[in-house]
């Protein structure tokens, strides 16, 4: 599913015009956005959480040149499923 699907499911399920559907859609990803930025964790019960993690400096290897080589430390955006979510992917 893409954006245009996504939208189009929206639109089906709410009610709104697709173009309403897709403002929606935009406010709740730029809110995210803004949430992760500033290390703000989202919490949707029976769905999920979005958070930050970080991710600690560690040793690597090309694999092409098979050196060892430092790979530095970074955030990394992470969704976690809740219960519910979980469920009903499983039933």
């Amino acid at each position: 599913m893409n954006k245009t699907d996504l939208v189009r499911a929206i639109s089906a399920k709410s009610g709104l015009s697709k173009k309403d559907s897709e403002v929606a859609l935009n406010a709740f990803v730029d809110a995210v956005q803004e949430a992760l930025l500033n290390n703000e964790k989202i919490v949707l019960v029976n769905f999920g959480t979005f958070e930050v993690r970080n991710r600690a400096a560690r040793k690597g290897r090309n694999p092409q040149t098979k050196t060892e080589i430092m790979i530095p430390a970074s955030k990394t955006p992470v969704f976690k499923a809740g219960k519910g979510f979980k469920d009903k992917i499983n039933s």
